[in-house]
């Protein structure tokens, strides 16, 4: 997978299909870049990623981890359907510009309210959220009035649904306790079944994956990105944690083991995952529905995965030879099963085959649970970055062996 970026001072003139409008031309020379402004429009979730691996770690309890995990499930919406607005419009242009710095400064709102999102900051999470995503699909709305006529319908039925979880959102940020979880947990459920039932609205029809016409490369690209900011702020946090230790030998193996962990994620996802799915998703016959599959979905448990490993470093490079208690062992462990499940999930969707490399992985986890409470923490930290290891040089082998069988047809392909 190529995670190259455009000059975004050189323009991607709109010919003869969208004449002037704000649209990508999908014939104009590296008109499938990813720009300067969409990795300038990231900068706020490497904060917001941050901001939710500090809530899980302060607030390790199960309410903790469900108020975390509903907060991720708002912020990939979010960005994943920003995300998909930019695989359309023409990024180096003065409106959509604008239109992202807007998005920025209401992500830095809600990413600064997450700590208090389910106390007394929760209408401002709420209100922030709401108006990103009712002011990007508004914006779509503009740029399409005079654009083809199926992605205008696309984008008022897309509207229609959003505008209904916004209320719910609001509602909920200006409600209390059990009321405010109802409220959210209605609102995140609409905005992730509305691509799933193809955003039907009464009189209004539906819509087809047919009509998303995405561009793969950049789809791929931008999610890719996004693995990279979890990835990075994983590396933050080792980094920041060791720093503040004493550098005693336990708590250079848990440094190791924390970095090495993260070099397998990389190398299980990009090395094989995303290079291999980019090609095969840039070939679908139907594009639209791999996009909202294997990318608007898919990356979820990916994402959750890196968060919570993250989570998991930090605790066990303050305190490597600590009692290991229940939330200590339950991240320990649902973090790398998170991001191997999910993984083999993402090639599933995309190819319809479920690596046996990811289902060995979670098998190796599954038998350290109950050898996980007898052992001190740096140990079960050695052992599941041993299985995302034994995962990477698996993939790492299969594809060396794969490539080598393309280019002689006779050699015997490995299993993934």
């Amino acid at each position: 997978m190529r995670l190259g970026v455009t000059n975004d001072s050189v323009p991607l003139h709109n010919a003869s299909r969208h004449g002037g409008s704000l649209l990508r031309d999908r014939n104009a020379p590296h008109h499938n870049r990813v720009g300067f402004v969409e990795l300038f429009f990231d900068l706020v979730f490497v904060f917001a990623v941050t901001q939710l691996s500090h809530h899980l770690l302060h607030h390790l309890t199960l309410e903790g981890a469900l108020q975390t995990a509903l907060l991720m499930l708002a912020m990939w919406i979010v960005w994943i359907f920003t995300t998909w607005v930019t695989n359309w419009i023409d990024c180096s242009r003065t409106a959509p510009r604008l239109m992202l710095f807007g998005l920025m400064a209401g992500g830095l709102v809600m990413s600064a309210a997450v700590p208090q999102a389910f106390g007394e900051r929760g209408y401002v999470f709420a209100l922030a959220y709401a108006a990103m995503q009712i002011g990007r699909t508004s914006f779509m709305l503009f740029v399409l009035k005079n654009g083809p006529a199926n992605e205008f319908a696309n984008f008022r039925r897309i509207l229609v649904w959003l505008s209904v979880s916004a209320a719910l959102w609001i509602v909920g940020g200006f409600s209390d306790g059990d009321a405010r979880w109802g409220f959210w947990i209605v609102a995140i459920a609409i905005e992730f079944a509305g691509p799933w039932a193809s955003f039907r609205v009464p009189g209004l029809g539906r819509s087809s994956t047919a009509d998303w016409t995405i561009d793969p490369e950049h789809m791929s690209e931008r999610c890719g990105l996004f693995v990279i900011i979890a990835l990075g702020e994983s590396i933050i946090i080792t980094g920041a944690t060791f720093a503040d230790l004493k550098w005693t030998a336990e708590i250079w193996m848990a440094f190791g083991a924390a970095l090495l962990s993260t070099l397998a994620m990389w190398w299980i996802y990009f090395v094989i995952s995303a290079q291999v799915a980019s090609e095969a998703f840039a070939h679908h016959k139907d594009p639209g529905s791999v996009a909202r599959a294997a990318y608007t979905y898919g990356h979820l448990p990916i994402i959750a995965g890196i968060i919570v490993t993250a989570v998991s470093d930090e605790m066990i490079l303050a305190h490597p030879l600590g009692h290991i208690g229940g939330p200590v062992l339950a991240v320990t462990l649902l973090g790398p099963g998170l991001f191997i499940l999910g993984t083999g999930l993402f090639c599933w969707l995309v190819f319809r085959e479920l690596p046996l490399s990811s289902l060995i992985g979670i098998l190796i986890l599954a038998c350290l649970i109950p050898l996980a409470p007898y052992i001190p923490p740096i140990a079960l930290s050695l052992a599941t970055t041993g299985a995302m290891i034994f995962v990477a040089v698996w993939v790492g082998i299969a594809h060396a062996r794969e490539a080598a069988a393309a280019q002689h047809p006779g050699l015997e392909q490995a299993p993934s």
